[in-house]
């Protein structure tokens, strides 16, 4: 036999799997179609105002009104439940009620019976009372408080974010701190605005009440008398009675939601519930306590009133007075006392030693931004900058062989609200100031038309570009923009710049990874080169010098077979740089030229190489070329890079070996489109086309 699953397995399994409300739901739909017996009714019914309560004393004793952040959709769910049940007892009372007062079921006969005495007046008139205290007086009240609330709560939001940075930044909070406030804030914000569409339904509610109170008499009234032959006395007894006892048991949970509704708009948060507040706080002040005991307990003398029913309560507000007053003086007197005594001279704090662990160290690269465009770098709101960092970080790190380190990002509120300043060591590399809701629209050379924006320069290369709203997106693509949002402008300004100072972010403990890594597939070869051949500071001086000349290190292999060549014949960086580069000729060529065997150069004359080899001594790096020839020089290299820029070729320098590390540093900053080789880097099967020989005559005239 099948065995059945307990009690609260079953209803475990529900709640596990999230189908408690799609189980409230269908139960609802099924009372809107299906006739439901009396007992059924019953037991809805006292659920119902059983749900209501349980509501009303978790709103009365929740600390703070997020903590109860549900409270609307439980509203919504008990609002329509509520309908439902009134749709059900309905259908049975026109369809059953000519039969007595006892067929909706036993609740609404004892509300119709016991709760009004049996009369159909005195119930119409007590249900128009309930009617509009809910509708006038608690639902009006609470949904005018929840709209305020909201429209509060959104305009203190921006405040509210400022004050947290400014926590952060002062250090009186941490990040996860910082975060959890900010995430608080939007809760907050979220549920005032529910709260606000939440008292629409009790209103709602309410004056649906007023409707089927009024159709099912009507309704009662014809099909009895018409249907089933009642007379008239009887049949507005029987409906009416029927009909005051099912709005009774469904307004008066009503009412107890929109109490629950009222108190949770109006609550403030603290650290005590509502029962502790309104004990701590209403009834501390022995004055009024004293000056009701007078009033009621002087009312409670005029023959003809109460008196015992006054002065009993004057008795007890006055003796409420006096507990209060009493314990509150006692609480004073020993305050008193304890400032007389002679404080107590505190122990001096031990004076801790300063240690290195009092040193911040220094972020290698940093992101700083502005309270504007802290919600790019906040996943919890969208932001996209922080993928958009890690995507460059790998691509980076792919393309010139080492771990780029990854990035700090803070607030600053010393930076303009929409700005943001890239670091490295400390130091600031770049500054520039982005608008999140727009898109920048990059002119990359050649452009159909012109765009209505905020006219500006990308802070990447340069480009002319232009802020534009979202509508001209896709104007901006068709008339050959290109268009990426301030995200996309931050992280190509980031990767930008580390791409330009890669040789700064390498360090020994790069260089020994890398080392570590090659040792695992050529062991022989690294204990060959370090510490035997050259140092580990030898070798990361010779990677620096490759990244600094954008040649990426990710053929550590060769680079290391090199050094192990030639650095027993001398330590010189210039000279194990250039043997490196030599034997990485085909790489670099591949990166400039991609597969074409046929490279474009521009070359010096045989006299113009004699001279500067002369002037920089033979290959010194130290030496220094006359300030007439070098002014000469740049503008002949300027004049053919811009040829064959628009070409759409890369331009290439072939130099000598002497004079090539020279000329590289001469080019690096000033025309750094242009590459600088060796006649020694191009390979056999590569053929060279001059296209250009600068020389002292033609090029200097």
């Amino acid at each position: 036999m099948a065995q059945t699953p307990s009690s609260p397995n079953f209803f475990k399994l529900i709640l596990k799997g999230g189908l408690g409300a799609p189980l409230v739901m269908m139960a609802i739909l099924a009372m809107l179609v299906l006739p439901l017996p009396p007992f059924l009714l019953d037991m809805l019914f006292t659920f119902n105002i059983a749900l209501s309560l349980i509501v009303l004393l978790a709103a009365i004793y929740v600390i703070r009104p997020l903590d109860f952040g549900v409270f609307p959709t439980v509203l919504l769910i008990a609002t329509l439940m509520r309908l439902a049940l009134n749709v059900a007892s309905t259908r049975v009372v026109l369809l059953e009620g000519h039969t007595g007062t006892d067929a909706a079921g036993q609740v609404i006969e004892a509300f119709g019976e016991f709760v009004v005495g049996g009369n159909y007046a005195v119930g119409i008139i007590v249900f128009i009372i309930l009617v509009i205290i809910n509708f006038v007086v608690v639902t009006k009240g609470a949904g005018r408080i929840s709209e305020v609330s909201a429209r509060f709560t959104l305009d203190a939001m921006p405040g509210k974010q400022m004050a947290i940075d400014a926590d952060l930044n002062a250090g009186l909070i941490g990040q996860d701190e910082a975060k959890a406030r900010r995430k608080e804030v939007i809760m907050e914000a979220d549920f005032y605005g529910a709260m606000d569409g939440a008292s629409k339904f009790v209103r709602g509610d309410a004056i649906a009440g007023i409707l089927i109170l009024f159709i099912n008499i009507i309704g009662g009234l014809a099909i009895g008398m018409l249907q089933h032959g009642l007379d008239f006395g009887t049949a507005m007894h029987n409906y009416t009675l029927l009909t005051i006892g099912d709005g009774l048991v469904a307004q008066i949970p009503a009412l107890v939601l929109s109490t629950a509704a009222a108190i949770i708009v109006t609550r403030v948060s603290s650290e005590q519930d509502m029962s502790s507040q309104v004990v701590s706080q209403v009834f501390n002040q022995p004055k009024a306590l004293g000056v009701t005991a007078g009033i009621i307990g002087t009312m409670g003398l005029i023959p003809g009133m109460p008196n015992i029913a006054f002065l009993t309560l004057a008795a007890a507000a006055g003796t409420a007075a006096y507990l209060v007053d009493k314990k509150q003086k006692a609480v004073a007197a020993e305050t008193a006392a304890a400032q007389l005594l002679p404080p107590e001279r505190p122990a001096a704090p031990e004076v801790k030693e300063l240690g290195w662990d009092d040193v911040t160290p220094v972020d290698l690269i940093g992101l700083e931004v502005g309270y504007r465009l802290i919600p790019m770098v906040d996943k919890a709101q969208g932001g996209e900058l922080m993928s958009r960092i890690k995507g460059v970080r790998k691509k980076l790190s792919q393309e010139l062989g080492f771990l780029i380190p990854p990035v700090h990002i803070r607030d600053n509120l010393e930076l303009a609200p929409n700005a943001y300043r890239i670091t490295l060591m400390g130091v600031p590399l770049g500054q520039d100031e982005v608008l999140t809701e727009k898109y920048l629209a990059l002119n990359p050379g050649q452009v159909f038309g012109t765009l209505h924006g905020i006219a500006c320069r990308d802070p990447a290369f340069g480009l002319e570009a232009v802020w534009i709203d979202a509508d001209q997106r896709e104007q901006a693509q068709t008339l050959g923009y290109t268009v990426v949002d301030a995200s996309t402008v931050i992280a190509t300004h980031l990767s930008h710049l580390l791409q330009s100072h890669a040789h700064e972010l390498l360090g020994r403990e790069e260089v020994q990874h890398l080392l570590d890594n090659l040792a695992k597939k050529a062991p022989k070869l690294v204990e060959e080169l370090v510490p035997r051949a050259i140092s580990l500071g030898g070798v990361l001086k010779v990677m620096q010098n490759l990244l600094e000349e954008n040649v990426p290190i990710r053929d550590i292999r060769t680079i290391a077979e090199t050094l192990a060549d030639h650095a027993p014949q001398s330590q010189d960086p210039v000279f194990l740089t250039g043997m490196v580069r030599k034997a990485l000729g085909r790489s670099i060529l591949q990166n400039i030229n991609g597969l074409e065997r046929e490279i474009s150069v521009i070359t010096l004359e045989p006299t113009l190489e004699q001279i500067l080899q002369k002037t920089l001594q033979a290959g010194d790096e130290g030496g220094a070329i006359e300030p007439g020839l070098a002014e000469n020089l740049y503008r002949s290299l300027q004049e053919n890079v811009q040829r064959q820029e628009a070409l759409g070729k890369a331009p290439v320098l072939l130099v000598s070996p002497q004079i090539r590390p020279f000329l590289a540093r001469f080019v690096r900053h000033a025309l750094p489109a242009l590459h600088v080789l060796s006649y020694n880097e191009v390979p056999a099967d590569k053929q060279i086309k001059v296209i250009a020989s600068i020389g002292q005559q033609r090029a200097f005239a």
